[in-house]
């Protein structure tokens, strides 16, 4: 899943530092890490956005329960098929993105890693799994069932030039249970790490 664009991660590197501090003193201070970037919390979702020439590539993280409602197994026959109609919007990314025609977008790669989906979760997600102070966004603690679901996507753009916007207003209303979406782009015109929600949620290239 890590696999965004080499400079993306060189470029969050001071983010990433301060990030660790914040989990390093979770345990001395639980306000400290709700609300940052790294925080499994309800209601927020995360997505790094890299435009370099013709290639854009979008990585969007979210806790389970933004776009499925749950975060335990489905084993329900109503929770798998929930499990699956989300799986579904999410293997459409053009729409999802709204990304403009002009711009002549097509999907080179994508990948949906959850351990919904059957997968294992991630080592850094499992590090979540045993958080027990991770608290929502109304500040109840939640224990253990911490699921994220990651999505990559890689965009071949015949025209870059038209991606003048990266609208998000399509994941708001598709998944109403996201308040507030945490964006790192970078982009020919720069870096920016912006906090979008669905009364404001488009950002320039």
């Amino acid at each position: 899943m890590r696999r965004l664009l080499l400079a993306l991660p060189f470029a969050l590197l001071p983010l990433a530092v301060a990030q660790a501090a914040e989990v390093h003193d979770h345990d001395h201070d639980h306000d400290h890490q709700h609300g940052s970037l790294g925080a499994h919390e309800h209601g927020v979702g995360r997505l790094n956005a890299a435009l370099d020439g013709q290639t854009l590539e979008l990585e969007l993280e979210s806790p389970a329960m933004n776009l499925v409602g749950f975060e335990h197994a489905a084993a329900s026959d109503a929770d798998k098929a929930r499990v699956a109609a989300v799986r579904g919007q999410l293997e459409k990314p053009l729409a999802l993105f709204n990304l403009p025609k002009a711009a002549g977008c097509v999907v080179a790669s994508q990948a949906l890693e959850s351990p919904l989906f059957g997968d294992k979760p991630d080592a850094d997600d499992q590090d979540d799994d045993h958080d027990e102070d991770v608290k929502d966004a109304d500040g109840h603690p939640h224990e253990h069932d911490h699921s994220e679901i990651h999505a990559h996507y890689q965009f071949t753009c015949a025209t870059p030039g038209a991606l003048k916007n990266l609208d998000l207003a399509t994941i708001f209303s598709t998944f109403p249970a996201t308040q507030k979406i945490q964006v790192q782009l970078i982009s020919p015109s720069g870096q920016q790490g912006v906090e979008v929600t669905a009364k404001a949620a488009a950002l320039k290239f």
